[in-house]
């Protein structure tokens, strides 16, 4: 049902509901049904159409009489109603149709609702739809064979239950959890004015360190002497990471084998400080397990804005990550300003509906038909790109810029078609093919899995070799002039759909003259291209695991002809039934240097659980923090237990890292894809905690799971340290996060909750947040009761719970009806 608006006068308004029927219509298909209705005064001209984005394929020839939805291109759709009379004030169509796999969420709804009126108006925004509640099991399973129940209060109440609060004194006061920390019950007391020493060498770090004592109080009565930062070996640790910090009343003494150690020492030692200016007197040792661990952001498919950037990078900073994968472009966006090709940014930043005829990308993931309005529009200009840079390298963060190709690179395709033409209406042939990226006369059938047509580099072209190279060197300049060293460009290289460059005369052309027979041949040939270039330059290759594979059949093989140290894989396809299980563990023990981006553990776009409002993908699983956490990176059986299905996976055998394949496993990556941060509050709900628990395993010592043998010791040995870890997080770390200049919109779990002989029983996630309840059918907030115990519901008829930070901004409201428990 549509709620009843008030006509609006003059213009277009259309209300928009939206419902999935059936998940169960057939196999791999879900029906649905959009009601639309006219709210405005005035009639909508014949021949309307209504454009939106969904990730779900419309199944055209399902669409019921009368309606016609037309698939774009990408996530694009158009709705129209063919032969349609004008669309009265009032009126209410209802349009039903089946779409490809199924919707269990908010996520799967199509989104971003635009009117392109028959008349030839502008086009007008109309948002999203009202998503009707996912209530019936055929609307909460994707299928029949759906074996995953949904995440309601019940399943989380069973899922908490082994979790317990534990005393300060059983709780980590450092995270990532350090190689050794020691406290001796005294304390040391420091103030804004506490002197600090340090060599020249630390002028930073003691910058840094200055600005963070600055929140303190100014004067403290026998505040310590000050605080010593300095190089130096730090006993049984090896590395440039590791510290040492050692706090006696009267002074702090933070050594590092490096400033970058120094620094991390810092970071342990901001944690362990109170508002006060309070710290425990100890001794902490400690170093990494992993030299490389990052964390992902995509800015392609949403723009985030330089302040944001900044403020994630100061987050991995708090955490001790020190890989920023920047990935800068995609087929929905082009982010970072080339001079020399001023259309990636001008056509490339910009999605929407142009007014005037300059060309844009259009609308994807629901940005909507005004350009300037849009999430999807925005670049960093050269000046805004060198800030960041230098930001993330006073933090000892290696920024690793990545540009797509050949595959989801339709942005830049499109740009340098737009240029093309420009110089080739003003009769500069040889200008206008100097940077071309597509064979114009390709007749290649290919569909993306984002569902594009259009989205690969003709890679036979001289002039792609131009374009990479134009582009490598203008952001060598750019970290020249920032002061920071550039070591890797990441280039993508996933997911080039099948059929690609099959229908490319430009293609088949190189490839008879070099007697290729295999497209695998050709693709081979452009990597190796691309890694000379950047070899000219300076810097080393990296890709997604696609550029370290060869198919030969039906398997996905390492291909021999890439593997060394400066060719970097990015290792992120390993969910269940993709036959990619033990992809990272076989390429390491092909010579190849791995950096673990799991998708099953660590992709932080995914859905934290199956929930309908619970926003995100799920097509690899479920990634709740204890995901994360739980991630074993050395054990080649580290796999979620149960399939996306939740299935038990029988007859899987997977390849164990050797001696050699380990020592090449560099860390671990967190992968925030943009398709669903359309805000920096929604990016930081995909982000924290997970980034934390990215952080614990990437820095952390070994916990040891893995070698223990009896299946329910290691089991017992798990859950031990996910509960001390879920305190340390509910007692400690989002606390900390709340103290920020800026809180922090972390995802709060809801609350577990189940009603039971008359009583309210509930149960947190992340033992030492607060639960508040309320039995009169209101919203819970800060100052409502405070579940510590069962809460009898005599005469209740409705019980609304939620778990709360300590600023009392609330998790997802839980409802419960007492008449029906």
């Amino acid at each position: 049902m549509i709620p009843n608006t008030d006509r609006k006068p003059g213009g277009a308004a259309i209300a928009i509901a939206w419902e999935c029927l059936s998940n169960y219509t057939r196999d791999d298909a879900f029906s649905a049904r959009l009601t639309l209705r006219n709210d405005a005064s005035d009639p909508i001209a014949p021949g309307w159409a209504l454009c939106f984005n969904t990730c779900r394929k419309v199944i055209a020839a399902s669409v019921n009489t009368g309606f016609a939805i037309d698939h774009v291109n990408g996530d694009l759709f158009r709705l129209s109603m063919p032969g349609g009379a004008a669309w009265l004030p009032g009126e209410t169509y209802t349009v039903e149709y089946e779409a490809l796999h199924w919707a269990i969420s908010i996520t799967d709804a199509p989104l971003g609702f635009y009117l392109l009126p028959g008349d030839g108006a502008a086009p007008l925004d109309l948002g999203d739809p009202e998503i009707a509640p996912f209530a019936r099991p055929e609307q909460r399973h994707r299928m029949r064979g759906d074996l995953l129940p949904t995440a309601d209060a019940a399943w989380r109440f069973g899922q908490n239950a082994a979790l317990h609060l534990l005393p300060d004194s059983q709780v980590g006061r450092i995270t990532p959890r350090p190689q050794s920390a020691r406290f001796d019950g005294r304390s040391c007391l420091l103030s804004r004015h506490a002197p600090l020493s340090y060599a020249p060498a630390l002028g930073n770090e003691a910058s840094l360190l200055a600005a963070m004592l600055g929140g303190l109080p100014g004067a403290v009565p026998d505040a310590c002497a000050g605080i010593v930062l300095e190089i130096g070996e730090v006993e049984d640790m090896a590395g440039t990471e590791a510290y040492l910090l050692d706090i006696v009343p009267g002074q702090v003494r933070i050594r590092g084998t490096s400033a970058h150690g120094v620094f991390n020492g810092i970071q342990s030692l901001a944690q362990l400080l109170s508002p006060q200016g309070v710290l425990p007197a100890g001794q902490v040792v400690d170093a990494p397990r992993f030299g490389y661990r990052g964390m992902m952001l995509d800015v392609a498919r949403h723009f985030a804005g330089v302040s944001t950037v900044l403020r994630l990078l100061d987050c991995m900073a708090a955490y001790k990550l020190n890989r920023f994968h920047f990935h800068l472009t995609d087929d929905e966006g082009w982010r970072l300003a080339i001079g020399a090709l001023p259309e990636l940014t001008a056509v490339g930043a910009r999605r929407g509906v142009s007014l005037d005829g300059s060309p844009c990308l259009p609308p994807s993931f629901g940005s909507g038909a005004d350009i300037e309005a849009s999430a999807g529009s925005g670049f960093y200009t050269a000046s805004e790109f060198i800030a960041i840079l230098r930001h993330a390298h006073a933090r000892h963060i290696e920024v690793i810029p990545e540009f797509n190709m050949p595959g989801h690179a339709r942005a830049a395709v499109t740009a340098m078609r737009v240029r093309y033409q420009r110089l080739l209406e003003a009769d500069d042939r040889e200008g206008a093919q100097a940077y071309l990226l597509s064979d114009p006369d390709d007749a290649s059938r290919y569909e993306s899995v984002q569902l594009w047509h259009d989205n690969v580099i003709c890679i036979a072209l001289p002039s792609v070799d131009r374009f990479i190279d134009t582009v490598v060197g203008e952001v060598c300049m750019l970290y020249r002039e920032a002061g920071v060293p550039l070591r890797v460009i990441h280039t993508g290289g996933d997911e080039v759909p099948p059929g690609a460059w099959l229908g490319s005369p430009r293609c088949r052309a190189l490839m008879q003259e070099r007697g290729w027979t295999d497209v695998q041949q050709l693709h081979d040939d452009f990597l190796e291209r691309c890694r000379a270039i950047l070899a000219r330059h300076g810097v080393e290759f990296a890709g997604w695991d696609e550029t370290a594979l060869v198919r030969e059949g039906e398997r996905l093989l390492p291909n021999p002809r890439f593997a060394g140290p400066d060719f970097h894989v990015y290792v992120w396809n390993n969910a269940w039934g993709s036959g990619q299980e033990d992809c990272a563990q076989r390429l390491a023990n092909a010579g190849y240097d791995v950096v673990l981006s799991n998708a099953a553990n660590l992709y932080f776009d995914l859905a934290y659980a199956k929930h309908p409002q619970e926003p995100g993908y799920y097509w690899a699983g479920f990634v709740g923090t204890r995901h994360a956490f739980g991630f074993c990176p050395l054990d080649a059986g580290a796999m979620p237990a149960v399939d996306p299905m939740g299935r038990v996976p029988e007859g899987v055998a997977l390849h164990a890292l050797d001696a050699a394949g380990r020592a090449r496993i560099a860390g671990l990556q967190g992968q925030l894809w943009g398709e669903n941060a359309r805000s920096r509050a929604r990016l930081e709900y995909l982000a924290l905690p997970r980034l934390i628990a990215l952080a614990e395993r990437a820095w952390a010592p070994d916990p040891g799971w893995q070698d223990v043998a009896d299946t329910q010791q290691r089991t017992a040995l798990a859950l031990r340290d996910w509960n001390e870890f879920a305190n340390r997080l509910g007692q400690r770390e989002l606390p900390r996060l709340d103290r920020a200049r800026r809180p922090w919109d972390y995802r709060l779990p809801p609350p577990g909750a189940v009603l039971r002989a008359g009583f309210l029983h509930a149960n947190v996630a992340l033992p030492g947040l607060a639960v508040h309840y309320t039995l009169d059918g209101l919203a819970p907030q800060a100052d409502s009761p405070r579940w510590d115990r069962p809460v009898p519901l005599e005469g209740a008829r409705e019980v609304r719970l939620a778990s709360f930070d300590t600023r009392g901004r609330a998790s997802r409201i839980v409802t419960l009806n007492v008449e029906q428990s």
